[in-house]
């Protein structure tokens, strides 16, 4: 009896053992997540997998992440944040500092302009900033320089006859909030009506408007309000 006890404490030191010695020697991928332009943190979702096969995988949330290499293999991480351009990165774990430790901190940049986008990749999920539309201030007209921008995005759906979006509008943060849920409304409302007199069927065309409450930013300079202020392309099918 008293050697079977002794075996059996022997087994669990050393499954202890081997598993601080596992815990010692792993390598971690550990960085944070920014907006690129303010360096404010980004809430985003954060995939990752082994390579080459993907036989390991995982996924969090957050404003920065951390997790472990296993079998010491290469890992590739997506980052996705609504209102961002998706990130992806290779990761080495043969790159780790003295600590074990792969530092990857991620820029989020904004997505890329639909005039650019248009003529690329269409896939279901992706989001297009309509970089060039203007509006008159405090208004929901839409200024002459915003149509080259607003016809590629109608010779998008145009060449993708199943293509169906949501257009989705921001305000920046100052004023009232009713107000402001109001414009972004009436703004997206007027791009709508604006591709239907390009020929584009209205019911392929989704509206949904944020107000002020979705900011890329919380700064408070001109540039933040600018960066706010947005209307968004997001294909919905394809």
């Amino acid at each position: 009896m008293i050697l079977k006890t002794s075996l059996t404490l022997l087994s669990v030191s050393l499954c202890l053992t081997a598993t601080a010695q596992l815990s010692d020697t792993l390598v971690y991928a550990e960085g944070k997540i920014y907006n690129h332009q303010t360096k404010e943190p980004v809430h985003a979702t954060i995939s990752y997998e082994s390579l080459p096969y993907g036989n390991i995988v995982g996924s969090l949330s957050g404003t920065s992440y951390k997790f472990p290499f296993y079998e010491k293999t290469k890992y590739s991480i997506t980052v996705e944040a609504p209102g961002y351009a998706t990130a992806k990165y290779m990761l080495d774990p043969a790159s780790a500092n003295t600590s074990r430790i792969v530092m990857q901190d991620i820029e989020m940049g904004l997505p890329p302009k639909a005039e650019v986008v248009a003529e690329t990749t269409h896939h279901v999920g992706k989001v297009m900033r309509l970089d060039a539309l203007v509006f008159q201030q405090r208004s929901s007209i839409i200024s002459p320089e915003s149509y080259p921008e607003l016809n590629s995005v109608a010779k998008m759906l145009h060449d993708n006859p199943r293509m169906v979006i949501q257009l989705e509008g921001h305000t920046d943060t100052r004023g009232d909030a009713k107000l402001n849920l109001k414009l972004s409304e009436d703004r997206v409302e007027a791009v709508r009506d604006y591709l239907v007199t390009k020929g584009v069927t209205k019911s392929r065309i989704k509206l949904k408007a944020f107000g002020g409450t979705m900011p890329l930013s919380k700064e408070n300079t001109e540039e933040a309000h600018r960066m706010n202020r947005r209307v968004e392309v997001r294909v919905l099918e394809n």
